[in-house]
């Protein structure tokens, strides 16, 4: 026997042997649950009319954080930047993978589809995602929307989720479980139908409840439940796509409405299209309530998730995390914030984060106004759960915990979105957007939260010194080692 191999059979040589990471023996769970589209204001404890009993007991029990930024306005580069931890710009996604057409009113041909970029595209398989950055020995399941790739490669169980069931596209008919006539469900790689005409959020419940019965208190696991709701319906049909589908269970929970729907003699489906005519849409009133109806089903379908963590007596030492995967849109409030989803204003990009983790000691009833972002996930559960991160992958977050635990300053000093020719950054207190349209400023947002004040003109030099970040982090996303779908390499 060689010398090498009797050192490698004895264990006394190990250097480049692959290695198992097992999770801390008192490692915590991770529920993780992000709502799609829902506004900053849009939680029943802030007092707008919204009912959100779940999600207000899990603020109740753990920490509200205000001042928490996602990294894009809209669904898929957000998504991206939340899974790695790593600037869209960084990861590759920094746009949507999405088809235009039927925003014309454009139903596609399956071999057209099959070869669209909403079809084809995907995020790039170097990119690393929480579950494959977590402990070996954790079981992990996606229940909801995933939004990074149709293709076998590029599903969540290519990329290190154990469990798969839900939409893969962005919006989707809440019934027919379509994008504009397109089915989207999938059960692990594979299309599926099974549950055509059964209510969606009801769905991911379902699956949830099930994946939480089998393994809660049994194996570390990592519960990761995007919902579809409260976005829009993605229908062609208008008196659909105007609102969000919602169980009339719901609807009846809210004031009734005066009119249901109003006749538009040149209704346009976008507003760059030519295709236009009468038709009838949802009035104002009614996708208020039916939006405001989507968030109470899924809220109540958390609670059944929380009822499951309770008795199972996990719940202590189960991390809950829940907020939105940009601003609110339709519907929505996300006042006092300026701006919506798509764009750089805090709308667009600052929503409310909740997190419970009792066991780690998160105070519970707490307001936190810390500057933290969702770049912060995957450090701060790869540090809690025991596996070190990747050497040779940058990542763009910091540890949250001592400063959920009020324990030290956020770490975070700066951060930065580009959606197209749409820029915004910050520094500290200090925010600057550019709308490409001539609208922005730079604005203090501890003295004014809903950027009203364009305060360029009083602070150039601030205004420089923003740009100046701006720029150089611009050069930096440039100079990382490429990434696709989108750029040139």
């Amino acid at each position: 026997m060689s010398l090498l191999i009797h050192l490698l059979i004895s264990g006394l040589l190990t250097v480049g042997l692959p290695t198992s990471t097992p999770a801390k023996e008192d490692s915590p769970n991770i529920l993780l649950i992000v709502s799609d589209d829902q506004g900053y204001n849009d939680f029943g404890n802030l007092g707008n009319g919204t009912i959100t009993p779940n999600l207000d007991r899990i603020a109740s029990e753990g920490t509200r954080l205000t001042n928490f930024y996602v990294t894009w306005p809209a669904c898929t580069p957000s998504r991206s930047g939340l899974l790695t931890g790593r600037y869209p710009q960084r990861n590759g996604i920094y746009d949507m993978i999405r088809n235009e057409a039927p925003d014309y009113g454009h139903d596609y041909e399956p071999s057209a589809y099959e070869v669209s970029w909403e079809r084809i595209g995907g995020m790039d398989l170097r990119e690393k995602i929480i579950p494959q950055l977590l402990p070996d020995n954790f079981v992990s399941a996606i229940y909801g929307k995933w939004d990074l790739g149709m293709h076998k490669r590029f599903l969540p169980t290519s990329r290190g989720f154990d469990e798969f069931y839900g939409i893969v596209n962005t919006g989707v008919d809440y019934y027919t479980h379509e994008r504009y006539g397109v089915p989207s469900m999938y059960r692990n790689l594979e299309p599926t139908t099974e549950d055509r005409g059964t209510y969606c959020t009801y769905l991911f419940e379902r699956e949830a409840l099930g994946f939480l019965e089998e393994y809660a208190g049994k194996k570390p696991f990592f519960l990761y439940v995007p919902f579809n709701a409260p976005h829009n319906s993605s229908a062609l049909e208008p008196h659909i796509r105007t609102t969000v589908q919602a169980p009339k269970k719901y609807q009846n929970l809210y004031p009734p409405v005066a009119e249901e729907y109003r006749n538009v003699e040149n209704y346009k489906y976008h507003e760059r299209s030519d295709f236009y005519g009468p038709t009838r849409v949802v009035t104002s009133e009614a996708r208020e309530r039916d939006y405001r109806a989507a968030i109470t089903c899924m809220d109540e379908s958390i609670g059944r998730m929380l009822d499951v963590l309770d008795q199972r007596g996990i719940a202590e030492n189960t991390i809950v995390i829940f907020f939105s995967d940009n601003g609110g849109s339709g519907g929505a409030s996300n006042y006092p914030l300026k701006g919506k989803k798509g764009t750089t204003w805090d709308g667009g990009v600052r929503v409310q984060c909740l997190v419970r983790w009792i066991a780690g000691e998160v105070p519970a009833g707490a307001v936190n106004n810390a500057f933290l972002t969702s770049l912060e996930l995957v450090p701060s559960l790869a540090d809690v759960t025991g596996k070190a991160l990747p050497d040779d992958i940058i990542f763009d977050g910091y540890n949250w915990w001592p400063t959920l635990r009020g324990k030290a300053y956020s770490p975070r000093d700066r951060m930065f979105w580009k959606r197209r020719n749409l820029l915004g950054a910050r520094l500290g207190d200090w925010k600057w957007v550019d709308m490409g349209n001539g609208q922005g400023g730079l604005f203090n947002l501890r003295e004014d939260i809903s950027e009203s004040q364009d305060l360029s003109k009083r602070h150039p030099d601030k205004l420089i010194e923003i740009k100046k970040a701006f720029d150089q982090w611009m050069e930096e996303m440039k100079s990382a080692e490429p990434r696709g779908p989108f750029r040139d390499y």
